[in-house]
């Protein structure tokens, strides 16, 4: 594991062939979600690069202004109410810069996936349907879409294929299984090859779900190019 000053990357090979990007939730950090890389390595998936960036430190208006890690602004409880959309689309350049990186590194765009969880998830979302790279996949956790106005206008053709896990837990308080159900709805109507699964948790993540993940995965990189 090595640590950047904005962002963990772990490496289980020298030369990976497979990379993720992985980005964590409101107040959070990139090793939030670091333990996640060593699960899914026990639960078979093949040597993979993951990156785990650390979201900037901003003040959230949901939180009284208080300074916390946060992809973008957040002002009311109704998620995609009055979004920040500058906030949004600053994330959105920062992470097609960390795949523009990968793919300048010697891996392939067949072989990246982009995955997220709660604000980090949105991010996934935006950045993976709308990057002028066709990616390998995008895993959606307990999260939404934002910029729904745009969406049509700016989704890129050749990211219409690549499959999408949306994962979400049915007690889910903070971000309700609807908002979740909603974005996979609309994005199976739009012709997306989406898989919606719940489980019963909170805002949270649980074992099943990463088993799900890692199974995701392994098929995910076994049919794409090396």
């Amino acid at each position: 594991m090595t640590q950047q000053e904005d962002l963990v990357c772990i490496d289980a090979s020298d030369k990976p062939k497979h990379a993720i990007v992985w980005l964590h939730g409101l107040g959070a950090d990139g090793y939030d979600f670091v333990p996640i890389a060593e699960e899914l390595k026990q639960l078979g998936l093949p040597a993979t690069r993951f990156l785990f960036p650390h979201a900037p430190k901003i003040p959230v208006s949901i939180n009284g202004g208080y300074i916390m890690r946060a992809w973008y602004d957040i002002k009311y409880t109704e998620l995609q109410r009055e979004e920040d959309e500058a906030g949004i689309r600053l994330s959105q350049s920062r992470v097609d810069g960390m795949i523009d990186q990968l793919i300048a590194e010697g891996i392939q765009p067949s072989n990246i996936v982009i995955a997220g969880f709660s604000q980090g998830g949105a991010i996934a979302y935006q950045t993976a349907l709308r990057s002028k790279h066709k990616l390998g996949g995008l895993i959606c956790l307990s999260t939404y879409l934002t910029c729904v106005d745009s969406f049509s206008d700016e989704r890129t053709p050749h990211n219409q294929e690549i499959p999408i896990l949306v994962c979400h837990g049915i007690a889910d308080i903070v971000v309700l299984p609807e908002r979740g159900q909603k974005a996979a709805k609309l994005l199976a109507e739009c012709g997306y090859n989406v898989s919606w699964k719940t489980y019963n948790m909170p805002h949270s993540v649980c074992a099943e779900e990463i088993k799900d993940i890692a199974d995701f995965l392994k098929i995910l990189f076994k049919n794409t190019a090396f």
